[in-house]
Protein backbone atom coordinates (compact mmCIF):
# COMPACT_ATOMS: atom_id res chain seq x y z
CA UNK A 1 0.00 0.00 0.00
CA UNK A 2 1.32 3.54 -0.95
CA UNK A 3 0.53 6.99 -0.77
CA UNK A 4 -0.66 8.24 -4.34
CA UNK A 5 1.63 11.49 -5.50
CA UNK A 6 -0.42 14.44 -6.23
CA UNK A 7 0.19 16.08 -9.07
CA UNK A 8 -0.72 20.28 -8.77
CA UNK A 9 -4.09 21.48 -10.13
CA UNK A 10 -4.40 22.35 -13.35
CA UNK A 11 -6.26 24.25 -16.12
CA UNK A 12 -8.25 21.63 -18.40
CA UNK A 13 -7.76 22.86 -22.00
CA UNK A 14 -9.29 25.28 -23.82
CA UNK A 15 -9.16 22.69 -27.18
CA UNK A 16 -11.46 20.43 -25.09
CA UNK A 17 -13.56 22.96 -22.51
CA UNK A 18 -15.50 26.51 -23.23
CA UNK A 19 -15.11 28.31 -20.10
CA UNK A 20 -13.06 28.28 -17.37
CA UNK A 21 -12.22 24.80 -15.94
CA UNK A 22 -9.31 23.16 -13.38
CA UNK A 23 -8.88 19.47 -12.47
CA UNK A 24 -7.01 17.62 -10.18
CA UNK A 25 -6.10 14.41 -10.80
CA UNK A 26 -7.19 12.18 -8.61
CA UNK A 27 -5.98 8.40 -9.75
CA UNK A 28 -4.46 7.56 -13.31
CA UNK A 29 -4.28 3.96 -12.93
CA UNK A 30 -0.90 2.00 -13.53
CA UNK A 31 -1.55 -1.18 -15.85
CA UNK A 32 -2.86 -3.39 -14.78
CA UNK A 33 -5.43 -1.17 -13.79
CA UNK A 34 -7.07 1.44 -16.46
CA UNK A 35 -8.90 3.69 -13.25
CA UNK A 36 -9.00 7.47 -14.17
CA UNK A 37 -10.42 9.74 -11.59
CA UNK A 38 -10.27 13.88 -11.52
CA UNK A 39 -11.92 16.02 -9.58
CA UNK A 40 -13.23 18.68 -12.35
CA UNK A 41 -14.33 22.27 -11.30
CA UNK A 42 -16.60 24.32 -13.45
CA UNK A 43 -16.91 27.98 -13.26
CA UNK A 44 -20.56 29.54 -14.15
CA UNK A 45 -21.19 28.12 -17.90
CA UNK A 46 -18.21 26.32 -18.59
CA UNK A 47 -18.90 22.96 -19.97
CA UNK A 48 -17.11 20.22 -22.15
CA UNK A 49 -16.84 19.91 -25.71
CA UNK A 50 -19.06 16.87 -26.92
CA UNK A 51 -17.11 13.56 -26.30
CA UNK A 52 -17.59 10.62 -25.31
CA UNK A 53 -15.75 7.07 -23.67
CA UNK A 54 -14.95 3.86 -25.20
CA UNK A 55 -15.40 2.29 -22.06
CA UNK A 56 -18.35 4.45 -20.74
CA UNK A 57 -18.03 7.62 -17.60
CA UNK A 58 -19.62 7.73 -14.22
CA UNK A 59 -20.16 11.56 -12.69
CA UNK A 60 -20.49 12.18 -9.21
CA UNK A 61 -21.67 15.50 -8.30
CA UNK A 62 -19.86 17.25 -5.34
CA UNK A 63 -21.98 21.08 -5.67
CA UNK A 64 -23.03 23.49 -7.30
CA UNK A 65 -25.84 22.05 -10.50
CA UNK A 66 -24.15 20.10 -13.08
CA UNK A 67 -25.57 19.82 -16.48
CA UNK A 68 -25.05 16.84 -19.07
CA UNK A 69 -26.17 16.66 -22.16
CA UNK A 70 -26.50 13.94 -24.97
CA UNK A 71 -26.73 14.28 -28.64
CA UNK A 72 -30.75 13.83 -28.65
CA UNK A 73 -31.05 16.52 -27.27
CA UNK A 74 -31.70 15.57 -23.49
CA UNK A 75 -30.28 17.89 -20.83
CA UNK A 76 -30.15 16.52 -17.39
CA UNK A 77 -29.55 18.45 -14.35
CA UNK A 78 -27.64 16.42 -11.27
CA UNK A 79 -27.47 17.93 -8.12
CA UNK A 80 -24.70 16.85 -5.02
CA UNK A 81 -24.40 13.40 -4.19
CA UNK A 82 -26.14 12.21 -7.28
CA UNK A 83 -23.76 10.19 -9.88
CA UNK A 84 -24.49 9.75 -13.40
CA UNK A 85 -23.63 7.15 -15.98
CA UNK A 86 -22.82 7.48 -19.32
CA UNK A 87 -22.66 4.52 -21.61
CA UNK A 88 -19.51 3.58 -23.73
CA UNK A 89 -19.28 5.23 -27.03
CA UNK A 90 -22.41 7.79 -25.90
CA UNK A 91 -21.67 11.39 -27.50
CA UNK A 92 -21.76 13.91 -24.12
CA UNK A 93 -21.18 17.25 -22.40
CA UNK A 94 -21.10 18.29 -18.91
CA UNK A 95 -20.58 21.31 -17.36
CA UNK A 96 -22.06 23.99 -14.94
CA UNK A 97 -25.27 25.34 -15.10
CA UNK A 98 -24.64 29.53 -15.80
CA UNK A 99 -25.78 30.91 -12.28
CA UNK A 100 -23.14 28.85 -10.05
CA UNK A 101 -20.07 26.86 -9.90
CA UNK A 102 -19.91 23.19 -10.61
CA UNK A 103 -17.70 20.58 -8.69
CA UNK A 104 -17.61 16.69 -10.09
CA UNK A 105 -15.29 13.46 -9.88
CA UNK A 106 -15.03 12.19 -13.25
CA UNK A 107 -14.56 8.78 -13.46
CA UNK A 108 -13.79 6.20 -16.48
CA UNK A 109 -11.20 3.78 -17.33
CA UNK A 110 -8.75 3.85 -19.79
CA UNK A 111 -9.08 1.68 -23.15
CA UNK A 112 -5.56 0.12 -23.16
CA UNK A 113 -3.19 -0.22 -25.48
CA UNK A 114 -2.36 2.70 -28.31
CA UNK A 115 -6.54 3.36 -28.51
CA UNK A 116 -7.54 6.45 -27.10
CA UNK A 117 -9.84 6.33 -24.07
CA UNK A 118 -11.82 9.97 -25.11
CA UNK A 119 -12.89 11.06 -27.96
CA UNK A 120 -12.87 14.70 -28.28
CA UNK A 121 -15.69 16.83 -30.29
CA UNK A 122 -16.39 20.34 -31.41
CA UNK A 123 -17.94 22.98 -28.81
CA UNK A 124 -20.83 22.61 -27.30
CA UNK A 125 -23.37 25.86 -28.82
CA UNK A 126 -25.34 28.21 -26.50
CA UNK A 127 -28.64 26.36 -28.47
CA UNK A 128 -27.50 23.15 -26.87
CA UNK A 129 -26.35 24.32 -23.45
CA UNK A 130 -29.63 26.09 -22.96
CA UNK A 131 -31.90 23.53 -23.62
CA UNK A 132 -34.73 22.89 -20.86
CA UNK A 133 -32.94 20.88 -18.12
CA UNK A 134 -34.93 17.24 -17.51
CA UNK A 135 -34.44 16.45 -13.63
CA UNK A 136 -34.13 13.52 -11.99
CA UNK A 137 -37.30 11.93 -11.65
Amino acid sequence: MEFVQQQPTSKAPAEWFTGDVWWDVIVAGQEPSRLRANLVRFAPGARTHWHSHVLGQTLHVISGVALIGTRDGTVLEAHPGETVTCPPGEEHWHGAAPERFMEHIAMWEGAGGDEPETAWGEGVGEEQYNRQRMPRT
